[in-house]
């Protein structure tokens, strides 16, 4: 009963500040659509501020619908025996075991995918289509939904086993040898995904000769930055928004232009945004945050290997576990259920520690390129891609990875 409070508690807080976040945000940003800073007055149009506005505000409001549902269906598969029925008609089918803890998990996964369905659509068809960002047909968004369940069950559902193989075999600490396998999973992904499974979503095809690739080529020499290759990949057959990255470990390292992101900016814009991706690179941004998302791991591990043998846990959410029996895939569901509940408290600390990085990289960019086409990049980027320039501060304090707009170009204007 007291975790069962604990959890009603820290569920009801959550979504309350989830919901006064967002309205804070709602507000504050109507209340600034009617001008346009003016630092960015000479940049941005009156029409293009207010069509952000509007963009900012539809999301947020589809975003409270789907904050409420959630946790509905949170109390739906918990407190009102969801997840125990959904248990116990698998036992009656296949029989206590791995094979039926396996299946509850794949049937959790597959009902919560379901039930997010409607909010997906309507954030690829409703919003970003009536916004002007949308290129997806329908056919191309079910085929991205298979192609995305398919990949997951060729990669998740062997780790699935070997996980709930040791939970059943390892005694006191696997958790300790299931994060040892997380981890080199994770490591396998990051090494497969430049050349395996990002070309199953995208075509890429290498950045053209012409002054373009000269001049990233010079840039990645003064970064002294080792690349398999720069890529450009098909970002438009999805979206308007535009974007640039590098992925891969070791000697696999390519570097990645949406053609959305070639079309909108200038060489020396689009050189600039990629020397702020190569500042987190050269910053050990990737490697910091590898490393703090290992350890997390490590933690949130830890913890679910102690209360996986608790049974107030099991009895706290509503399912009853089998006291002398395997209740590892239960332990897993109930865990992945109630995690976030807790871990939306920490969400500030990530965003602080995101935005300090993004600083670092705007920095690094002005050294090894040039401060002024980085703004002009950015302001064409918040313009295209409808991002705000007037957030709530709270909101941006609690959730942005990004700093706000007026803040970055100050602090890029320094160094210009």
């Amino acid at each position: 009963m007291t975790f069962t409070l604990i959890f009603i508690a820290a569920l009801l807080l959550s979504v309350g500040m989830r919901h006064w976040l967002a309205m804070r945000q709602i507000r504050h940003v109507a209340l600034h659509r009617a001008s346009v800073p003016n630092e960015f007055a000479s940049r941005v149009s009156l029409a293009d501020h207010q069509k952000a506005a509007d963009y900012t505000i539809a999301k947020l409001r589809l975003g409270l619908l789907e904050n409420a549902f959630g946790a509905f269906v949170l109390i739906g598969f918990t407190l009102l025996g969801g997840l125990e029925w959904l248990n116990q008609t698998l036992l009656s089918l296949v029989g206590p075991g791995i094979t039926q803890q396996i299946l509850l998990l794949v049937s959790l996964a597959f009902i919560s995918g379901i039930l997010d369905l409607p909010f997906t659509w309507k954030k690829q068809f409703g919003i970003e289509a009536a916004f002007g960002f949308n290129r997806m047909t329908p056919r191309l968004f079910w085929l991205d939904t298979f192609k995305g369940i398919a990949l997951a069950a060729a990669l998740g559902l062997p780790l699935l086993w070997l996980v709930l193989e040791l939970m059943a075999t390892s005694g006191t600490y696997w958790w300790l040898w299931t994060w040892v396998v997380w981890t080199l999973f994770n490591a396998l992904l990051l090494w497969l995904f430049p050349t395996v499974i990002a070309p199953l979503f995208n075509k890429f095809k290498a950045l053209e000769d012409g002054p373009l690739k000269t001049q990233i080529e010079q840039l990645l020499k003064r970064c002294d930055f080792a690349s398999q290759g720069l890529f450009v990949m098909d970002g438009s057959k999805r979206s308007a928004h535009g974007n640039a990255y590098f992925t891969g470990i070791g000697k696999a390292k390519r570097i990645v232009f949406f053609d959305t992101l070639i079309e909108k900016l200038e060489p020396l814009e689009v050189e600039a945004v990629l020397a702020h991706e190569l500042g987190h690179f050269k910053r050990q941004h990737i490697r910091k945050r590898l490393l703090i998302s290992f350890a997390l791991s490590f933690v949130m591990l830890a913890i679910l290997g102690w209360i996986s043998s608790q049974p107030w846990f099991y009895f706290g959410l509503g399912v009853t576990p089998d006291l002398n029996g395997y209740n590892g895939g239960l332990a897993l569901a109930l865990f992945m259920l109630v995690a976030p509940v807790f871990g939306f408290f920490f969400t500030p600390l990530g965003s602080l520690a995101s935005r300090k990085h993004e600083y670092e990289a705007d920095h690094f960019a002005a050294q090894k390129s040039s401060a002024s086409a980085l703004i002009s990049a950015l302001v064409k980027l918040y313009q295209d891609n409808a991002s705000t320039l007037t957030p709530d501060p709270i909101y941006t304090a609690f959730y942005s990875s990004h700093p706000p707009a007026p803040l970055r170009i100050a602090h890029l204007q320094r160094f210009a």
